[in-house]
């Protein structure tokens, strides 16, 4: 039975994103979240960037879907400076990833042995990064 229900799951996982994006592109949703017309991009990430100002991105790096490296050229394109370039970051006395801590309030951190969804695949280590970052801890 398991076996049966993973390709559903495997397609709600990326349907799901698909419902988010075009919820997030919706011209009511736009203007009742008040996001600038003038916001470009992709819907999600124009609503991201207008309604937070501190930004997390976390990447698996044995993510086979969206590598690490396609996440980095994106965040490239985004043309913000670098504030602090790339360190270890660590849990339990281990080297956890990788992360980098760019204007504009954006931190990008590697989870070593994260697949797509890194929470799924070291949610300890996940959890803590999310709790040092959401204080404002250093990674």
């Amino acid at each position: 039975m398991a076996k049966q229900c993973l390709p559903f799951l495997l397609l709600l996982q990326t349907y799901g994103h698909l419902l988010a994006t075009y919820w997030a592109n919706d011209d009511n949703v736009r203007k009742a979240l008040h996001v600038r017309e003038e916001a470009s991009g992709n819907g999600n990430d124009a609503i991201i960037n207008h309604l937070i100002l501190m930004k997390l991105r976390a990447a698996g790096d044995h993510d086979m879907e969206v590598p690490f490296l396609g996440t980095q050229a994106w965040i490239r394109s985004l043309n913000y400076s670098i504030v602090d370039d790339w360190h270890p970051w660590h849990f339990q006395g281990q080297v956890a990833g990788y992360t980098r801590t760019y204007s504009s309030q954006l931190t990008f951190a590697t989870v070593k042995g994260g697949g797509h969804t890194a929470p799924g695949y070291r949610p300890a280590e996940c959890f803590a990064m999310f709790k040092r970052w959401i204080v404002k801890e250093p990674l």
